[in-house]
């Protein structure tokens, strides 16, 4: 998993990473979580979407933000994809065989929200931000990448790259099907098929990647984790865009971590038990 967004930052493209944020059953648990593992500070604010919303901070930049999970919604990750406009972004999803589940919805300060889900599925939140708009990535403890599970590659790619003009570049290795989005030649975002180590019935979902400080690392971290109450969903494997493991906070959010200063060539992925098989 990689990203750079120095080439898209301040003056963001439509379609570049530019939030996540975490659906949580219990605030509490996951503050003291992702504290201990990240050393995440939060920051209560009024919400007209949620009520109240939680900010993120570390190092004096805002890193995501959380909230508590309605009744009936699953607990996890969301990204958040930058446009100009959140009116005319809700007619091209409906266009291109998506839908709208919520907004647009003004946020006082922050710009405009949209919720979807595209043709396949999976669900996505396309903001307006704000001149204000600050978002820390790629330092440890920060976001850095995202990538779509889908069953669907065709109908994701189809949406995506015509709703945002990626192109898209198939960069698996044999039998993985596996893609890189990119805008402007600067990869953004990649997109997997899920393959046997998912269930048929396995929800289509974003998996988020937040950076490792190298001389910490990825398996150190993997067992702070657990010692904070997550879980080891998969445990270190080596990628071509560096060392990584998939873990569940107390909650069961599922996220990813990365240690970029250590990649491999060629392909590693662990099957695993995943929390989107339930």
């Amino acid at each position: 998993m990689s990203l750079d967004l120095s080439a898209t930052t301040p003056d963001l493209l439509p379609g570049t990473p530019c939030w996540v944020e975490l659906a949580t059953p219990d605030e509490a648990a996951a503050q003291n979580f992702y504290s201990g593992l990240f050393g995440w500070t939060f920051q209560d604010k009024p919400d007209p979407a949620t009520g109240r919303y939680t900010l993120v901070n570390l190092a004096g930049l805002p890193a995501g933000g959380m909230y508590r999970a309605g009744a009936g919604q699953a607990p996890g990750w969301t990204l958040h994809l930058c446009v100009h406009n959140t009116a005319t972004a809700a007619e091209w999803v409906e266009h291109l065989g998506g839908r709208t589940t919520l907004g647009p919805v003004d946020i006082p300060g922050r710009g405009s929200i949209l919720h979807v889900v595209d043709p396949s599925g999976v669900p996505v939140v396309l903001w307006q931000p704000a001149s204000s708009w600050n978002f820390g990535f790629g330092s440890p403890g920060m976001f850095a990448g995202a990538e779509l599970n889908t069953h669907d590659g065709p109908t994701s790619d189809g949406f995506f790259c015509r709703l945002f003009g990626y192109s898209s570049m198939q960069i698996g290795a044999e039998g993985l099907d596996y893609a890189e989005w990119r805008l402007e030649q600067q990869p953004v975002l990649h997109r997997y098929v899920m393959g046997t180590e998912y269930q048929a019935t396995a929800q289509p979902h974003w998996m988020v990647y937040f950076e490792v400080e190298p001389a910490v690392g990825t398996d150190a971290l993997a067992v702070r984790a657990e010692q904070l109450g997550g879980r080891v969903v998969a445990p270190p494997f080596d990628t071509p865009f560096g060392r990584t493991a998939v873990l569940a906070d107390p909650g069961g959010g599922t996220f990813s971590v990365i240690d970029h200063s250590n990649p491999i060539d060629g392909w590693g992925r662990a099957e695993v038990d995943d929390p989107y098989t339930d």
